[in-house]
């Protein structure tokens, strides 16, 4: 019999979030039953292959409506203490955020309707993505089931508004994050008792589907892919600007940028300003299966990522975790947990944030040196094998979750096949 397991989202699916979905179906392979949950539904765009073995038996929590107010009746009087515990806990936790104050009013009604279903299909445990708005519930349904929850912090939930994370942390089974340069912080923040529930579970690829390019002729021009949302920390305006003053070194140049976000007017109008119609391709956001022949068929990736004027960065963004699978040389910012992935001039190239000449001449170095090219294309990968396969963290994530629910479930470490 399979362990049941509750993933909590805010959407599901969502084309951004690709490594919670694939590290569900490897939770699925290494013997639990998951069960998909998210608060808002699903994400508007493309979704990934893979994705339809688990949007069949997701679950949506409604909106306004009978079910909601149905849940609400269930738990005052079922648990009427708790139920009161649980929203005065949750709005005056979040009295220090406005914004999460507000949206406690959505997340508690949705969550007891989580509640009501995850304690119908007897799952004793969840795990939360995101420790803001998913992670709340996740408190909510622990405090009126009795379920055990854990969660995975990964950048915006950490840098940028950290209201009930104390809380968060200390009502968790296990707390996981994707990077050491996190884990540092919540010591720095909360101390070693704090720290000492949080383990480092790096994001992961598949390595397999991102394998060796197969040989080809190089590009007429040098031409590089970042892959990333249209947003202000993932710092496209930076390499739009590396772009303009490539083209006016005489470099002949191509960069395809694959995303979505709130920045595409401004970028748009930026390429535009700069006349780099031709040169600065916007393609969108794409299905992994377009993201992978293009990896396939351009020179290098780049991810100009800054920290934003909100205090949010990156984590240690999986698209170059695929670029380098892929032996693809990779230029990036050194800051956050990309230090952890990128060792400058051994597997890749890393430059200061913000600043656009260094950017320029790093991909102006690869573009004059196929050599070099290979050599961190090479290293690139081996890095990616080493600590970034999506099969091994997956192990790490299921060994955390069977030792935290064993306890209460001695059964649980035999009912999961520890493969």
């Amino acid at each position: 019999m399979k362990s049941r397991l509750a993933y909590l989202m805010s959407w599901f699916p969502a084309v951004t979030e690709t490594f919670i979905l694939y590290e569900m179906l490897e939770l699925e392979r290494l013997g639990f039953d998951v069960q998909p949950f998210s608060l808002f539904g699903s994400f508007p765009g493309p979704t990934h292959s893979g994705a339809d073995q688990l949007i069949g038996r997701a679950k949506g929590a409604p909106h306004l409506s009978w079910a909601l107010n149905a849940a609400q009746l269930y738990w005052l009087r079922k648990k009427p203490l708790a139920y009161l515990h649980a929203w005065l806990r949750a709005l005056s936790g979040n009295t220090r955020s406005l914004r999460f104050f507000l949206s406690a009013f959505v997340v508690v009604p949705k969550a007891m309707w989580l509640a009501r279903r995850i304690e119908a299909e007897g799952i004793s445990h969840i795990h939360a993505h995101w420790a803001t708005h998913p992670t709340l519930a996740a408190l909510v349904i622990s405090e009126m089931t009795g379920c055990g929850f854990s969660f995975t912090a990964h950048a915006h939930d950490l840098y940028v508004d950290r209201t009930m994370l104390r809380q968060k942390i200390d009502a968790a089974r296990f707390v996981v994050t994707i990077s050491e340069f996190n884990r540092a912080l919540v010591r720095k923040w909360y101390g070693g008792a704090a720290a000492a529930k949080v383990h480092v579970v790096h994001c992961g690829i598949d390595t397999d589907a991102f394998a060796r390019r197969p040989g080809r002729a190089e590009n007429e021009l040098f031409t590089v892919a970042c892959i990333a949302s249209l947003r202000e920390y993932k710092g496209h305006r930076y390499l739009i600007e590396a772009c303009q003053k490539l083209r006016d070194r005489g470099l002949r140049l191509r960069c395809f940028l694959l995303g979505a976000g709130v920045e595409e007017a401004r970028l748009r109008a930026q390429i535009a300003d700069l006349g780099l119609e031709d040169t600065v391709k916007l393609l969108g956001a794409q299905p992994q299966t377009v993201v992978r022949d293009l990896l396939a068929s351009v020179d290098a990736v780049v991810l100009p990522s800054i920290t934003a004027s909100d205090g949010q960065m990156e984590g240690i963004p999986v698209s170059l975790m695929e670029a380098m699978a892929f032996e693809l040389p990779v230029v990036a910012t050194s800051l956050s947990g990309i230090p952890e992935l990128i060792e400058h001039g051994k597997n890749g190239l890393l430059v200061p944030e913000r600043n656009a000449a260094a950017l320029a001449d790093a991909l102006e170095r690869l573009a004059h040196d196929p050599l070099l090219r290979r050599r961190l294309g090479v290293a690139a990968r081996a890095q990616v094998l080493a600590g970034f396969s999506r099969a091994n963290n997956a192990k790490k994530l299921r060994d955390l979750l069977v030792s935290a629910t064993r306890d209460e479930a001695p059964a649980l470490a035999y009912q999961v096949r520890l493969s």
